[in-house]
């Protein structure tokens, strides 16, 4: 018998423990013949040590049979970053006009999650540290030591 063979790679977004049958998922699933309710079931079972309702990074294979195998990752650096910083949109003028500022220590808590990727294990947190602080200044966010207002 065959290898079955790969029919797609899709990247999808998905809210942690809350993946149910709906039209975005089931565009993206339906010409692949994949059950929407047994991936969803799947899904939320593999993100289930995320908190309900974080968006979920998710590469799906599909393959000829039917099949199909995913990967999660932990959230975009974006993300993580806009609620350290209370913000909800970015500045539409990064380096001009600052609209937050995050700290240090969340930087390396950050940092701390993503290095749990599979595609980020092997790369040195310090380095991981420092493509997050390039995000803050593209995303007009302030990286500060201490918040003045005495909170970490």
């Amino acid at each position: 018998m065959s290898k079955p063979i790969v029919t797609a790679c899709i990247r999808l977004r998905i809210a942690a423990q809350q993946a149910k049958p709906s039209a975005a998922i089931g565009q993206a699933l339906g010409p692949l013949g994949i059950n929407m309710r047994d991936f969803c079931k799947e899904v939320n079972a593999a993100t289930s040590q995320y908190v309900s309702g974080v968006p979920v990074q998710l590469t799906l294979t599909a393959y000829s049979d039917h099949s199909y195998h995913f990967d999660t990752k932990s959230p975009q650096t974006s993300w993580f970053l806009k609620r350290c910083a209370g913000v909800e949109k970015c500045s539409s003028e990064p380096g001009h006009v600052n609209v937050g500022e995050v700290t240090l220590k969340q930087i390396y808590e950050i940092a701390k999650v993503k290095q749990q990727d599979p595609n980020l294990k092997n790369i040195p947190l310090k380095s991981i540290v420092s493509q997050i602080i390039n995000s803050t200044k593209s995303m007009g966010l302030t990286v500060v030591k201490k918040r003045v207002d005495g909170s970490v």
